[in-house]
């Protein structure tokens, strides 16, 4: 064999021994890093008997492993030293782990490490000053973990980095000037973190090579630096969710490349200059802004544009033509702003268009006759326009419809009969128009609201109307409707509202009414209804509000109307006779009587008859008769006197400071009840709750409110510090704020011995009573026979989270509520959540946020955070917990002290998660379809445990909760009251938005037992 042939076999020959020796020492070096992280069930497969190149998880190069993919393994515990025994290892990625300890500087000893990828982990402190050690690294990312403090400026030394990702975690420090030296930097995300004030560093506008910058949420204030304009490669600006103001620079419309435009919510004003350099570009979203002028023409030159969002700004003059001519627009929202003119006809024809939205504007003339034409609309949405004409016949062909909303315009016509059958709709609303025709006998099966009031619609509600079984919302007042109410409307068992007031109906009400087990409002009044009123009515529990006046109802009134609960009761205005039921005969209900002469009352309601009054008579009586009457009357007479005189010397005896009761009243809004209103209604028999503080009275107050609820705190003739200061809390609180998602008080009342506080009243009282009412065996009165379906309670979620985000982080100083419950949650006739019961609640001082201190623990049991529990602290995190354990409530219909033994829920939940258990096995019985929703309640149960975490800075703030409810929050299951005005918090797609939602939650799945 020639020598150059055995050189070259010996080389290969030492060189594949080499290999292999090398390969082993790797091998052992990975089953040792197994043992650490405690032997994960994924990673069973690893062992001595085979090549670590084999496994899924790992990449080898010339015989030496170079990529580790442990991503989502479980692993726990911490990164040893040893893991740089692999050499050669290039790309580490351990993402959505467990993993825990400081920022890992084991890392330095691989030499050869290009990209780390740490996110979604435990890892906690600040980061190194020396981070820079990381020479070579081209990737960073080490989003969703809990690093605190600043980021130190030695991260601009890393010159060779191309991505880096740090979103998500505790920074509150200053943003580093010094990132603006990463010149090779394509991609940074530096979202959701609390920065202390920053302006954006006007050094970023030296980052030339960067494509995607991503800072929603922190806090940017100032203006979009100039500098940016030279940032010509960028394709994705997210700088949403911050208190940014000025105008929008027109250097911002240099970016060639941009593909996708968020700017939304912020405070911005000015006009928008031209874009014609927006060519690639995909996305605008600039909503929710101070924005004026008009809408320029160049938007119509950027081709690519699929989604075009301008809604909520102040725009005005006309939407230009070249808009509606984009091939690929599929999303336009531009409403409430003050736009005018006709809507192009050309909308729809050239693309795809998914959803039209450009409700609460001016604009006047028809609808584009061709939204449709692609196929894909699933909404049309054009309220509160002065639009005219009829209704375009092509959208009967739009059988991907879910909505359309066209009340309060100027249409006219009857509706196309292919409308009232399209697939897939749910809600169709075309009140305040002048609409004609008749009903059809047959509508779509999805149809759950149809709203047609204030219109020109005739003939008779026709019988096929039972066929619309899953109809919950009809309005059709103010029509002209005429025949009778067929008995098969009562079949109707989803419905909830039904208003056919102010038409010609004649005839008597249906004799039975038992399917209507879920009807809270009815409303005939103003038509010409006869006959009795029929004792069936009074079997329908859920029933608040009733209106049957300005018709023809003759007999008496069942006296069964004192089983029902209900909040309004209008019977005025008809033939009725006999007396007024107990329940009802009180002055709260004095105007629901009125015009029904034959009518009486047994408590002298003003206007109507004395039940107990009798003709005079002219019976003579004997003179033995009238002298033992006049004796009588001066005996008693006698004994009056004396009595009085007794009295008068005790009462100068006992020298009382004041003889009667003086009532000091503040108002908050505008009041349509008196102050004898409220007091005059605070019997027993109105109590609907009693506290700790004192009890809650249902006070009726005529029309048009109804009610209100009134919380009574009594002083017990000795100055209570701490009941004061809770209603001093109250007052102060509740006076000064103003959130759909919070009860308004309404005034209060003062006096030496109590404090009243009158609320709006909530019909549906406590989400505590709905969940858990049937096994406390409460009042069925109280807690109607039905249970909420997983639509309802995650609206009752968002509504909450909106309450408590509006509070923490929307108030000067924020307020901690501190008694978060499903009992402070209450629920208006549409199920809308709204947070109340504030005498516990403190404002905090924003410069002294956590570290509040309360003289006495206060909260209930099953809700505290365990850190509250021992060191009395207060910040927003303790409401986090709080929630959490609400949002539990709602998945698994337990109560929150309700566990296995002598856990609580939240310890439960913990539990049962830990342990594998099944989401099936979690989700409350009572929920119908669970199958359906399974992924939803998995979502919110999964929110709920990271908002439990033992560990505060763990916790989400309400922000973050509140945008992960809404995004498991799909618009085609809402409940249609829901999908009113959702685009107002609609948050378009970004990068890897979506990624940090869903996964945010799955970075604390075991965190109780890592803390």
């Amino acid at each position: 064999m020639p020598p150059h042939l055995r050189l070259f076999l010996f080389i290969c020959l030492i060189s594949g021994v080499t290999s292999k020796n090398f390969l082993t020492t790797e091998q052992t070096t990975l089953l040792n890093l197994k043992q650490t992280w405690n032997n994960p069930p994924s990673l069973t497969h690893w062992s001595s008997t085979s090549s670590p190149c084999t496994w899924p998880e790992v990449q080898c190069r010339n015989g030496s492993i170079v990529v580790l993919h442990l991503e989502d393994k479980k692993l726990t515990g911490f990164i040893p030293e040893f893991i740089c025994d692999l050499s050669n290892v290039e790309n580490v990625f351990l993402r959505d782990n467990f993993l825990t300890g400081e920022f890992p500087r084991v890392f330095y000893n691989c030499s050869k490490l290009i990209e780390l990828d740490i996110s979604q982990n435990l890892f906690v402190g600040t980061l190194p000053d020396d981070i820079d050690r990381l020479s070579q690294l081209k990737s960073l990312e080490i989003g969703a973990n809990n690093f605190t403090g600043d980021i130190p400026p030695a991260i601009g030394n890393l010159s060779a980095l191309k991505l880096l990702h740090m979103y998500q975690n505790l920074f509150h420090g200053s943003i580093p000037s010094e990132i603006g030296n990463l010149s090779n930097l394509e991609t940074l995300g530096l979202a959701y973190n609390e920065f202390a004030d920053p302006e954006i560093p006007i050094e970023f506008g030296k980052l030339s090579n960067l494509k995607v910058l991503w800072m929603p949420g922190v806090n940017l204030i100032g203006k979009i630096p100039k500098s940016f304009s030279n940032l010509v490669n960028l394709e994705v600006l997210d700088l949403s969710l911050n208190d940014l103001e000025g105008e929008i620079l027109p250097e911002l419309f240099l970016f060639r490349n941009l593909e996708s435009l968020f700017l939304y919510k912020n405070k911005f004003s000015g006009q928008i200059p031209s874009v014609v350099q927006f060519l690639n570009l995909s996305q605008i979203d600039i909503s929710m802004n101070n924005l004026n002028g008009s809408i320029p023409d160049d938007f119509g030159k950027l081709r690519k544009l699929e989604v075009f969002n301008l809604y909520s700004n102040q725009f005005s003059g006309n939407i230009p033509i070249t808009i509606s001519q984009i091939p690929t627009l599929r999303i336009f929202r531009v409403f409430r702003n003050n736009l005018a003119g006709e809507l192009p006809p050309e909308f729809g024809l050239h693309s795809k268009l998914e959803a039209f939205e450009v409700s609460e504007n001016k604009f006047i003339g028809n609808l584009p006759e061709n939204l449709c034409a692609g196929g894909s609309l699933t909404g049309v949405i054009a309220f509160s326009n002065n639009l005219t004409g009829e209704l375009p016949r092509s959208l009967e062909r739009c059988n991907r419809i879910t909505t359309i909303q066209l009340y309060d315009n100027n249409f006219s016509g009857q509706i196309p009969s292919g409308i009232w059958t399209l697939t897939n709709i749910s809600s169709l609303r075309l009140s305040g128009n002048s609409f004609s025709g008749e009903l059809p006998s047959k509508v779509a099966g999805n149809l759950s609201r149809l709203e047609i009031s204030d219109n020109k619609f005739s003939g008779r509600v026709p019988p096929e109307i039972s066929s619309w079984v899953k109809l919950n919302v009809f309005k059709a007042s103010n029509n002209m409707f005429s025949g009778g109410i067929p008995p098969e409307i009562t079949g109707l068992s989803e419905l909830t509202v039904l208003y056919l007031d102010g038409n010609s109906l004649s005839g008597e009400l249906p004799s039975q009414m038992k399917s209507w087990d879920s009807l809270t409002i009815l409303n005939l009044a103003r038509n010409k209804l006869s006959g009795q009123i029929p004792v069936s009515l009074t079997s329908l529990e859920d029933l608040l509000d009733l209106d049957l006046s300005e018709n023809q109802f003759s007999g008496q009134i069942p006296p069964q109307f004192s089983n029902l609960r209900l909040t309004a009761l209008n019977l005025s205005s008809n033939k009725l006779t006999g007396r007024i039921p107990s329940s009802f005969d009180n002055i709260a209900y004095q105007n629901s009587f009125i015009n029904n002469p034959n009518l009486c009352s047994t408590s002298l309601i003003p206007n109507l008859h004395n039940c107990f009054a009798k003709p005079s008579q002219s019976n003579k009586f004997s003179p033995k008769i009238i002298a033992m009457i006049i004796l009588l009357s001066a005996f008693v007479l006698l004994a009056a006197i004396m009595s009085t005189l007794f009295m008068f010397r005790d009462y100068l005896n006992k020298k009382p400071k004041r003889t009667h009761t003086t009532w000091k009243l503040t108002s908050f809004h505008k009041m349509d009840f008196t102050e004898t209103n409220i007091l005059s209604g605070m019997i027993e028999a109105n109590v609907i709750g009693t506290g700790g503080a004192g009890k809650v009275y249902r006070v009726g107050v005529g029309q048009p409110r109804g009610c209100v609820a009134v919380k009574r705190i009594w002083n017990d003739n000795q100055l209570d510090q701490k009941k004061e200061n809770e209603f001093r809390s109250e007052v102060q609180i509740l006076g000064s704020i103003r959130h759909a998602n919070i009860v308004k008080l309404l005034c209060c009342l003062s006096s030496e011995n109590s404090k009243l506080l009158v609320y709006e009243y909530m019909v549906h009282q406590s989400l505590d009573k709905w969940l858990h009412g049937k096994k406390r065996k409460l009042d069925p009165g109280l807690v109607p026979g039905f249970v909420l379906d997983w639509p309802r309670r995650l609206q009752i979620a968002i509504g909450a989270a909106q309450g408590l985000c509006y509070m923490h982080h929307d108030c000067s100083p924020p307020i901690v509520h501190r008694d978060v419950k499903s009992s402070n949650i209450l629920l208006d006739f549409e199920f809308n959540a709204k947070i109340a019961d504030f005498g516990l609640a403190k404002m905090l001082e924003k410069q002294k946020l956590g570290e509040g201190d309360m003289s006495y623990i206060a909260g209930s049991l099953g809700y505290f955070a365990p850190e509250y529990a021992y060191t009395s602290r207060v910040n927003e995190r303790i409401d986090v917990y709080s929630f959490g354990v609400v949002l539990l409530e709602l998945v698994t219909g337990k109560e929150a002290n309700e566990g296995d033994g002598d856990l609580n829920l939240a310890e439960w939940a913990w539990k049962h998660y830990g342990e594998g258990g099944s989401m099936m096995g979690a989700v409350d019985r009572e929920i119908k379809d669970p199958d359906t929703y399974l992924e939803e309640m998995s979502t919110v149960f999964r929110l709920g445990l990271i908002c439990t975490s033992t560990l505060p800075s763990s916790r989400p703030s309400m922000k973050d909760v509140l945008e992960i409810l809404k995004r498991c929050n799909p618009i085609d299951q809402l409940p249609e009251e829901m999908k009113q005005g959702r685009d107002e918090f609609d948050v378009a797609p970004l990068l890897e938005r979506e990624s940090y939602v869903t996964n945010y939650y799955e970075s604390e799945d075991a965190l109780d037992t890592n803390v």
